[in-house]
């Protein structure tokens, strides 16, 4: 299903779009929280918050893919982003997530993962994907692997990231296709 010739991914719980200017407020929170944003570039002020979710709604236009928003079908809130990832000078064609931290632990993360894998491997056709995640982010270490990703050991990111510690996680789009055809 597309609008404005946009994919939207409807899941058991979520609605996955390209993200809007109504999302702002949510985003700008979630990057002002220390703890959500312990991993994905560290604390932001509303002015950088909106430049990110700018460059987001702009790498859909340029080239056709970038982090989802998710939003809960429940309350229609936005609750995160996830999705397909690749700026300039990253390792690698990249499915990363992130949600509010009053959602942790129930699944939505890996719910929009699984979503955005599969639109990456059969939309995109990507026939590789990695998670870039900091050794010390346990939770998204788990989740990788319930994925079916695997650590390829240490990255490189650009910059401004250059100096922060990385693990680059990973699978094959042969890998997850086996994976989803054995559930």
């Amino acid at each position: 299903m597309t609008q404005n010739s946009f994919p939207v991914i409807e899941t058991e719980r979520l609605i996955l779009r390209v993200p809007r200017i109504e999302d702002f407020e949510a985003w700008a929170a979630y990057m002002a929280d220390e703890e959500a944003a312990r991993y994905i570039g560290g604390l932001q002020s509303p002015s950088v918050s909106w430049r990110g979710l700018a460059t987001m709604a702009g790498s859909w236009t340029l080239v056709g893919f970038a982090m989802f928003s998710v939003i809960e079908k429940s309350t229609r809130l936005w609750i995160g982003r996830v999705g397909p990832w690749r700026p300039y000078g990253w390792p690698g064609p990249e499915v990363g997530w992130g949600i509010i931290r009053s959602r942790w632990g129930a699944g939505f993360a890996y719910e929009a993962a699984v979503a955005s894998m599969d639109f990456a491997v059969d939309q995109l056709e990507w026939d590789d994907i990695i998670h870039s995640i900091h050794p010390d982010n346990i939770a998204s270490q788990k989740l990788a692997q319930r994925l079916g990703s695997t650590n390829r050991g240490p990255g490189k990111m650009p910059p401004p990231f250059e100096n922060s510690p990385v693990d680059l996680w990973g699978q094959t789009a042969k890998q997850w296709k086996s994976r989803q055809a054995g559930r």
